[in-house]
């Protein structure tokens, strides 16, 4: 979806939705007809939102794989609203290497930063970012990792959101469940309900987002099956 209010609730993609590189790649066409094919059959009623990913846009991003994303799946960063919460959906490609497209990542820092300002002034109940990849797996100080994002950039990344008041950065990449936290801001890395490469099963996590708290758990498949969300996260659904 396009920068638009969502629902009160929606879906998230998290990015990698391909495993096809770029275009012209094998199986790349039929990858994306088969995506947006089993994408038809969600609930109508509940919008989805998509992040890109080192497999959508390459590792090293060019304008022509921004272009093809942006005109197969829509913008690869927005904002929106939903119950007096704040979402920012980032290209974190652009964070990692815009060597070939750098007029594209100052764009979005400049839109950032807008969007971080609106935070501060607004003081919105929660500020929620979306990035396929992490700021760090388990702490501020850890070493570069193909899986994280460059201290320097995390770092300055991490200073921004905590200074306007984000509250979570939600992202993936890591096939593996990881996260910690850096001053007030929770990052949650959430394992893949495809291709693991840890220990965790297929799952997804569940994000409940009330006036006073944002919780998380993540759940296996087989998990959701047997046994459905827990009482719990159910109670606090409820009282929404």
């Amino acid at each position: 979806m396009s920068a638009a209010e969502a629902g009160s609730v929606f879906h998230r993609a998290r990015g990698r939705t391909l495993d096809a590189f770029s275009s012209g790649t094998p199986w790349r066409k039929e990858q994306t007809e088969d995506l947006q094919r089993v994408l038809r059959t969600v609930d109508g009623e509940i919008p989805l939102v998509l992040v890109s990913g080192n497999h959508d846009v390459g590792n090293v991003p060019t304008p022509e794989t921004i272009a093809e994303f942006q005109r197969t799946w829509g913008d690869d960063y927005f904002s929106f609203w939903v119950g007096g919460v704040l979402f920012l959906i980032l290209n974190s490609q652009f964070l990692y290497d815009a060597s070939m497209c750098p007029t594209l990542k100052q764009a979005q820092d400049q839109w950032l930063d807008q969007q971080l300002s609106v935070a501060r002034q607004q003081k919105c109940q929660h500020a929620i970012v979306f990035q396929h990849i992490p700021l760090f797996l388990q702490s501020i100080d850890e070493d570069d990792d193909y899986f994280n994002l460059a201290k320097l950039v995390r770092k300055e990344m991490a200073d921004k959101f905590s200074q306007a008041g984000i509250k979570a950065v939600f992202s993936g990449h890591y096939h593996r469940n990881a996260g910690g936290t850096y001053q007030d801001l929770d990052m949650v890395v959430s394992s893949a309900i495809g291709c693991q490469l840890g220990k965790d099963t297929h799952g997804l996590r569940v994000v409940v987002v009330t006036a006073k708290k944002i919780v998380h758990r993540y759940y296996s498949l087989d998990e959701l099956s047997e046994k459905g969300i827990e009482d719990d996260l159910m109670d606090l659904l409820k009282k929404k």
